[in-house]
């Protein structure tokens, strides 16, 4: 379980709609966690909502909508492999509502054949609007990698910016988010808050987004390392070496506090090719 570590670690926990474990699951075993929920908007409306109420009565506190899948990336392994999801594990949040597809492979990968057939492919700024109408919650736009995007994203009502490129699994040679970080704090950053997650290994990359502008830095594969590794220790373990490292990054920089980490800390490693 990962919602129980991180919010003994006091940070915020995201859920996926594709969870092996419930909205309600997860709201039950970390009662005292801050909880999101990432959202695909489906061709059907219908569960789309119904997610969204779910997760409202929950007790989570935003919904991080996922807007760079209209369709799957090539994922050359999943479907030379034929990936699909073990029987013993299922589409929690789905149970009941739509077809556990992911679980049988017919020509390419379960997961690229689930995405083009439950997913809404069409979905555009008008469907914010539509998620706006029917919800409360703040409404986090994740996977935005330029200016142009951002900006309209603020105009479409976005409460927040999750600058992210799917873990560099959907278009090949996209940038990396701490390249595209810059220009969508520079055009949006004193409209709305920024996050990032992507390619976040160490504290100092954490510190690096911090001094760029993100307001909150986020991180996946390597708590599931630790889940691999120890389970629910290990995930524990690797939030507290993030902590370490993060707060070594401040002191060896000299900063006390958020408020001292300046822009001016970072530059860009061509610098030092001209050298």
């Amino acid at each position: 379980m990962l919602s129980k570590p991180a919010g003994a670690a006091g940070t915020i926990f995201i859920l996926s709609t594709l969870s092996t474990s419930s909205i309600e699951e997860v709201a039950k075993a970390a009662p005292n966690t801050i909880k999101w929920f990432q959202l695909y908007v489906y061709n059907d409306r219908n569960v789309t909502q119904q997610l969204i109420q779910r997760a409202e009565k929950a007790g989570f506190k935003a919904l991080v909508v996922t807007v760079d899948t209209p369709v799957l990336g090539n994922r050359h392994e999943d479907v030379r492999n034929k990936f699909s999801l073990p029987n013993h594990l299922r589409l929690a949040n789905l149970e009941g509502v739509l077809s556990n597809q992911i679980q049988k492979a017919v020509k390419s990968s379960a997961l690229t054949e689930y995405v083009a057939t439950m997913l809404d492919e069409t979905l555009n700024w008008q469907g914010i609007a539509w998620l706006k109408s029917i919800t409360k919650l703040p409404i986090i736009l994740k996977g935005i990698l330029t200016a142009e995007d951002a900006i309209l994203a603020v105009q479409h009502g976005a409460s927040a910016i999750l600058v992210s490129n799917h873990g560099g699994r959907q278009v090949d040679r996209c940038p990396s988010t701490i390249e595209a970080l810059p220009e969508i704090v520079k055009a949006v950053g004193d409209k709305v808050e920024i996050y990032l997650d992507g390619g976040v290994r160490q504290g100092i990359d954490v510190f690096m987004a911090l001094a760029i502008g993100a307001r909150m830095v986020f991180f996946g594969r390597p708590v599931l390392w630790g889940l691999t590794h120890d389970g629910e220790k290990g995930v524990t373990k690797v939030l507290q070496i993030m902590r370490e490292e993060i707060s070594l990054a401040f002191a060896l920089t000299g900063c006390k506090s958020l408020r001292d980490i300046t822009r001016d800390m970072i530059i860009h490693e061509s610098y030092y090719h001209r050298l």
